[in-house]
C-alpha cells in the first residue's frame, strides 16, 4: 500500500512551492562533493562565473561566485574533469537547482575531450584536414544546400541573411538532427543527399545555433567528418558560436563562426560585384553625357560653319587641281609622243640609208646566177651561162662570153 502523500489535494503558488524545495535541498545537500567534467564554461561581467557539470547521463548546473573564483585560483577549462566542493541551491528566479562552488579540483580531462583529440588526430593522420585538398568557395553561387535542424534558430538566421542580401538565391534545406541520439547519421545523410541533387547546389552551409560541448558534439563525430570529406560540392561548417570549434571545421573547405557568417560569406562576393557594376553604369553614364555634349558641340559649329552652309567649297578646289593635273598629264603625253615619232623617223633614215637598195641607187649592182647565189669573183661562171644584174630600176639578163 502507498504511503498517504502528505499535500495531495493542496493547492500551491509557483513560489510557494520553489521555496519548499528550495529549503529541503539546501537543507540536505550542503557541503557536498561532486565529479563531473566542465561544460558550458563563462564568466560573465561580474566575474561569476557559470558552467554545467556532466557525466554520460546527467547535466548539473554549477555557479562559482567571483569571491570564490578569486581565492580558487583554479585555471578551469571546458572538458576539464573536477571534483567541486560547494552547497546546492535552487534558483527560484528559474526554478533552476545548481551548486554554488566553493571549490575546485583538477582531476584530468573528460571523456567527451579525449574522445576529440583521438578522433582528430586520427583524421588528421588521414589528411582529411589537409589544406592542399580544400576547395574555394564559389564566387556567384546561385544555389545554396543547407544541412541543419529545419526549426533552430540556425536556419532563421540563415534565411534571413540571404533573403534581406540576396533575395534570388535558390535555397534547398535538408532537414536534420543536430543533437543527441541519431543527429551525426542524419547530418552525413543530408550532405550526401544534397550531393545526389541535379543540378547540385554550388555550395553546402553544414551547421547549427550554439549550445555546450554535448550539444555540439554530433559534429565532432566520425560519420559527419566523413560525409564533408566525401562531399563533391564545396562545404562551409557554421557549427555554434565564434569560440566553438569542432571536427566538422577542421574538415570543412571553410569555417565560418556562425550561421549567420556562412550566410554573410556566400553572398559577399555578389555584393561586391553589384556595387562595381553600380559604380561602372554610373562611370558609362557619365561618359555617355560627356560623349554627347560634345558630340552636341561639334555639330553646333559645323552647321555655322562656312562649309556647312557652302558645301561646294569642299570640291572646288578639288576639282580645279584634278584640271591642274590632267592637263600636266596631257602635256606630258604629247611631249613622251613626239619624241618617240622623232626617234622613230631618225632610225627609219638609218635603216634606208643602210639598205642594199639605197647602194644601188648611187651606181652600183648584185650580179646573180641561177641559183639566186650573189657572184662575186669571176671563177664563179662560166661561159655561155645566164646571169642575172639587178639595177636600181630592175633586172638585167646576160650571157657570159
Amino acid at each position: 500500500m502507498e504511503p498517504e502523500a502528505p499535500f495531495r489535494g493542496q493547492v500551491f503558488s509557483v513560489t510557494a512551492i520553489t521555496l519548499a524545495i528550495k529549503q529541503m535541498m539546501e537543507g540536505v545537500f550542503r557541503g557536498v562533493f561532486v565529479e563531473g567534467e566542465i561544460s558550458g564554461l563563462r564568466q560573465a561581467q561580474s566575474g561569476h562565473v557559470y558552467f554545467d557539470l556532466k557525466d554520460r547521463d546527467a547535466l548539473l548546473a554549477a555557479v562559482m561566485f567571483k569571491w570564490d573564483a578569486r581565492k580558487n585560483g583554479q585555471d578551469l577549462q571546458e572538458g576539464l574533469q573536477v571534483r567541486v566542493f560547494g552547497d546546492l541551491t535552487c534558483y527560484a528566479k528559474q526554478g533552476k537547482y545548481q551548486i554554488a562552488v566553493k571549490t575546485v579540483e583538477a582531476l584530468h580531462k573528460g571523456n567527451l575531450f579525449l574522445e576529440f583529440e583521438k578522433l582528430k588526430k586520427k583524421l588528421q593522420a588521414e589528411g582529411l584536414f589537409d589544406e592542399r585538398r580544400k576547395r574555394p568557395i564559389p564566387a556567384f553561387p546561385r544555389r545554396i544546400g543547407v544541412v541543419t535542424s529545419p526549426t533552430g534558430a540556425a536556419i532563421r538566421d540563415i534565411l534571413s541573411v540571404l533573403r534581406r542580401r540576396s533575395p534570388n538565391l535558390e535555397v534547398i534545406v535538408a532537414p536534420a538532427l543536430v543533437q543527441g541520439a541519431g543527429a551525426a547519421a542524419q547530418i552525413a545523410q543530408g550532405i550526401a543527399d544534397l550531393n545526389r541533387l541535379h543540378p547540385a547546389p554550388d555550395v553546402l552551409l553544414v551547421g547549427r545555433g550554439g549550445g555546450s560541448l554535448e550539444d555540439l558534439w554530433a559534429f565532432n563525430e566520425e560519420p559527419v567528418a566523413r560525409a564533408i570529406f566525401e562531399s563533391k560540392i564545396p562545404v562551409i561548417s557554421c557549427v555554434g558560436h565564434e569560440v566553438d570549434f569542432t571536427i566538422a571545421d577542421f574538415v570543412a573547405d571553410l569555417r565560418a563562426p556562425t550561421p549567420s557568417a556562412a550566410a554573410e560569406l556566400v553572398v559577399q562576393n555578389a555584393d561586391g560585384v553589384a556595387q562595381h557594376i553600380a559604380q561602372l553604369q554610373k562611370r558609362l553614364f557619365q561618359a555617355v553625357s560627356l560623349f554627347y555634349e560634345r558630340a552636341k558641340a561639334r555639330v553646333e559649329v559645323a552647321v555655322n560653319s562656312r562649309i556647312f552652309k557652302n558645301p561646294q567649297l569642299l570640291t572646288q578646289e578639288k576639282e580645279q587641281r584634278v584640271d591642274e593635273l590632267s592637263l600636266a598629264l596631257e602635256n606630258a603625253f604629247e611631249k613622251q609622243a613626239q619624241a618617240a615619232q622623232n626617234r622613230l623617223e631618225l632610225l627609219t633614215q638609218k635603216l634606208v640609208a643602210l639598205s642594199p637598195f639605197s647602194v644601188l641607187g648611187r651606181g652600183y649592182s648584185i650580179t646573180r646566177k641561177a641559183d639566186g647565189s650573189v657572184v662575186s669573183r669571176v671563177g664563179q661562171v662560166q661561159e655561155q651561162e645566164t646571169i642575172y644584174i639587178q639595177v636600181k630600176d630592175g633586172m638585167i639578163h646576160a650571157e657570159v662570153k
